[in-house]
């Protein structure tokens, strides 16, 4: 019997072209899909139905195991620290800091306490028609009446800044308002005697902090009258003093509450930062600083701009820089209550940017020259 089967050339070749339908080709496979392939497939789906059963149970019993080893990891760094911490604290440096930074922070709290109450107490009870009528009503006139009534009518830096506004947008002309804005912080009964403590048995450094404050807010108020401009300054719009439907008690204790929690945290941070610099700045930059008297000058001052002490408590700082002069220490009262960063950042809220970059820079500049001019004089 004649077997029937074609070999010619053209099969072989047909049956090279179509792979899945040669000799040893399974009947279920797809045409177009390699054995080697399909074999790699399969292979890889048994392998992860095997990997996904290890899984249900393998799983659960990795991550107690992870857990436990990250939390030995952090138990053994956080001895370390410890262990590390203890040395620290018990360094004389460090215990050196801490004295320094607690005795400055107890020295002023109690003359904090008593000038954000004073102030509160302004803020609430005092109406603020009381500062128009005072006023004379020539504004040459009006900006030494108005340096010299922040020692009447005292009150922090922090509420300075709006009850001047308020005085503006009542019509006191700005110079008298922005002369109390600089005094009343900074010649007021509270600070005198804070400066009188810091400095005991130099009542010629209490002197001279009253005679520069009163000269630079008289300078400023008198500069603004001459110069400045009325599209600098954003008339205010914040309200200050008593409201009507609220009780004045209810005002004080409020007001009390946010002046002393601000000025606290700033008394905090400058005791801290000067603590901190008479303890770790080598005596090196003391000395080169301490050895130009306008270095040093300057150099307090810019670190009164960058501190922002409260000016209650900013005397106990001064005291403690004892390597600077004492027209240094005074450069550091003068400008503090005059001008730092917070409040820079109140005047461009209440008056404008463009108003508070000017007057900034040029209070600072007033209050070097009648520092230098009056520790030259009185100290």
């Amino acid at each position: 019997m004649q077997d029937v089967r074609d070999t010619s050339p053209q099969s072989e070749k047909q049956s090279e072209k179509q792979p899945g339908t040669g000799p040893g080709t399974r009947p279920d496979a797809r045409p177009g899909t390699p054995s080697g392939a399909r074999r790699r497939v399969r292979a890889g789906s048994r392998a992860g139905s095997r990997s996904g059963e290890g899984a249900d149970f393998r799983g659960p019993a990795t991550a107690p195991v992870l857990a436990a080893g990250a939390a030995s990891v952090l138990a053994v760094a956080g001895l370390a620290w410890a262990a590390g911490a203890a040395q620290w604290l018990t360094h004389p440096g460090f215990r050196a800091w801490q004295t320094i930074c607690v005795a400055i922070t107890l020295q002023a709290l109690p003359f904090l306490v008593l000038g954000t109450m004073v102030s509160g107490a302004v803020n609430a009870f005092v109406p603020e028609r009381v500062f128009s009528r005072v006023l004379p009503r020539r504004p040459a006139l009006a900006v030494p009446v108005a340096s010299v009534a922040g020692v009447v009518l005292p009150g922090c830096e922090c509420a300075s800044v709006p009850v001047a506004g308020s005085l503006v947008r009542r019509g006191v002309t700005p110079a008298a308002a922005f002369a109390f804005l600089l005094s009343a912080p900074a010649v007021n009964p509270v600070v005198l005697a804070s400066t009188a403590v810091a400095f005991p048995g130099s009542p010629e450094m209490v002197a001279a902090r009253l005679v520069a404050s009163l000269a630079v807010s008289a300078a400023m108020g008198w500069l603004w009258l001459r110069f400045g401009r009325a599209e600098w300054l954003r008339m205010p719009s914040r309200h200050t003093g008593h409201r009507h439907g609220h009780r004045r008690w209810e005002e004080f204790r409020l007001g009390f509450q946010h002046d002393f929690l601000h000025a606290g945290g700033f008394l905090v941070l400058g005791a801290m930062a000067a603590a901190t610099f008479n303890v770790a700045v080598p005596g090196s930059v003391l000395d080169a600083f301490s050895g130009s008297p306008w270095l040093s000058v300057l150099f307090l001052a810019g670190l009164a701009i960058v501190l922002a002490v409260c000016s209650e408590a900013d005397a106990f700082v001064a005291a403690s820089l004892t390597g600077f002069s004492p027209t240094a220490r005074l450069a550091f009262m003068v400008v503090g209550p005059m001008v730092d960063v917070k409040l820079v950042a109140l005047q461009a809220g209440t008056f404008g940017r463009a108003f508070a970059l000017r007057f900034s820079a040029a209070t600072a500049v007033v209050a070097v020259a009648a520092s230098s001019l009056a520790g030259w004089w009185l100290l």
